[in-house]
């Protein structure tokens, strides 16, 4: 449903609200389907927070935002979805590694696009996010 919505209803995302309306149904659907993963984002997102300089916002297409230095590192939708953006360079070699997905719309740019699934997933999310977090930092 996500995909589809994505590529063929794209235009409702200037539709006042329309993106925060269909993340919170994603994440309803979690907590029917999948409950634990939330519980997995709530983690991600308080070990984000004990880093210097991290915040957490309301992404503007809905989900949580992970920022640091002002700037988007990433963000999570509602299903599990971790968009990270990373150099072109750092991209091209995360995708050698079949852990990570082209981005579901920016194809030619540094996002990356990331399913958490598992608990495993999780840690590797946490290590995505802690690679952005530094290569912004430093």
């Amino acid at each position: 449903m996500f995909d589809f919505v994505v590529r063929y209803l794209v235009w409702l995302k200037h539709l006042p609200l329309a993106a925060q309306v269909f993340d919170v149904m994603l994440k309803m659907r979690q907590m029917l389907a999948q409950p634990e993963m939330l519980d997995w984002i709530d983690e991600l997102e308080a070990e984000f927070l004990s880093w210097d300089g991290a915040s957490t916002s309301l992404h503007r297409y809905g989900g949580l935002q992970f920022n640091t230095a002002g700037k988007e590192l990433g963000h999570f939708h509602s299903n599990g979805l971790l968009d990270m953006c990373f150099s072109k360079k750092m991209k091209s070699e995360l995708l050698v590694s079949g852990r990570v997905k082209d981005h579901h719309i920016f194809k030619k740019t540094g996002w990356i696009s990331f399913y958490i699934r598992g608990v495993e997933d999780k840690a590797y999310a946490l290590e995505l996010l802690r690679m952005a977090y530094l290569r912004r930092m430093l």
